[in-house]
C-alpha cells in the first residue's frame, strides 16, 4: 500500500494542521478511505529562514535525515509543509523519493479560482521571500508577484509568524492582515500565504474580495491528488 511521508517539524503547528487538513479535504466515507501518511516531526532542525540570509546549509543534514526515516518507513511520496525548506528541494529530491513542490500545488489553486496572469501578492518568512521562492517560480509560469516591502517583513510579518510559533496566535492577525490590505492596494488580485505558520492566524478564504490561498490547503490537495492517480 502507497504511503504519505510528511517531512514536519518546521514548525509543529504547522504540521500538525497539515495532518488536519489532509483528513478534512480527503473525500473518505470511511477510516479506511484516508491516505496512509507518516509524520516525522523533527522541530529541531535548525531555523530555514535565518541559514538562508546566513549563506548557510544547516538544516540540511536533518532534512535529509528525515527524508531517509520516512523512506525506510516505506513511504513513496513525501511533502514539507515549510515553505523555506523548499530552498533545498533539489538537494533533497536526489535521494529518490519524489517531493510534491508546495508551490506547484499553489500555482494549482492559483489556477483553480482563475488568477491566471494577475497580480499575485505573497506573505512569506524573510527567507522565503528574499529566496524569491515563489517570485522565480510563478513568473516563469507567467504571474507577476508583489511582496512586502522590507519595513513590513521586520516589523509586520516576521514578528507575526514568531507570535505563531510562540503559542501566540491570535496576536498574529492584525499584523498580518495589515500587510495583506497593503499587497491588496497594491493591486494583487490574490495572495497567497506562503508560511505555513501564516493558516494558522489567517483562517479567511477570502477578504476583501480577494482570494487568500493557503499554502498548507494547497499541498495537502496537491496530496490527495497524487493518491487519487495512484
Amino acid at each position: 500500500m502507497k504511503k504519505l511521508g510528511v517531512l514536519g517539524g518546521m514548525g509543529p503547528a504547522a504540521s500538525a494542521e497539515f495532518m488536519l487538513r489532509l483528513t478534512s479535504l480527503t473525500p473518505a466515507q470511511r477510516d479506511q478511505d484516508h491516505i496512509p501518511t507518516i509524520l516525522w516531526s523533527d522541530p529541531r532542525v535548525p531555523d530555514r529562514s535565518t541559514s538562508i540570509l546566513n549563506g548557510d546549509s544547516l538544516p540540511l543534514p536533518c532534512l535529509k535525515d528525515g527524508i531517509k526515516g520516512l523512506q525506510t518507513a516505506g513511504c513513496d511520496h513525501i511533502v514539507i509543509p515549510c515553505n523555506t525548506a523548499h530552498f533545498w528541494y533539489d538537494e533533497l529530491i536526489k535521494l529518490g523519493t519524489p517531493i510534491i513542490h508546495i508551490v506547484d500545488s499553489v500555482a494549482d489553486a492559483l489556477r483553480e479560482i482563475n488568477a491566471i496572469d494577475k497580480p499575485i501578492g505573497v506573505l512569506g518568512t524573510r527567507g522565503t521571500i528574499e529566496l524569491g521562492l515563489y517570485q522565480k517560480h510563478l513568473r516563469k509560469l507567467g504571474w507577476s508577484c508583489i511582496i512586502p516591502s522590507s519595513r513590513e517583513m521586520d516589523i509586520m510579518i516576521q514578528p507575526a509568524i514568531n507570535m505563531i510559533k510562540s503559542n501566540r496566535i491570535d496576536e498574529a492577525y492584525k499584523p498580518l492582515i495589515t500587510v495583506i490590505d497593503s499587497l491588496i492596494t497594491q493591486g494583487a488580485k490574490a495572495i497567497v500565504l506562503g508560511c505555513t505558520e501564516i493558516p494558522l492566524a489567517i483562517r479567511d478564504t477570502h477578504y476583501q474580495g480577494v482570494f487568500l490561498v493557503n499554502s498548507i490547503d494547497s499541498l495537502a490537495k496537491a496530496a490527495i491528488k497524487q493518491f487519487d492517480r495512484n
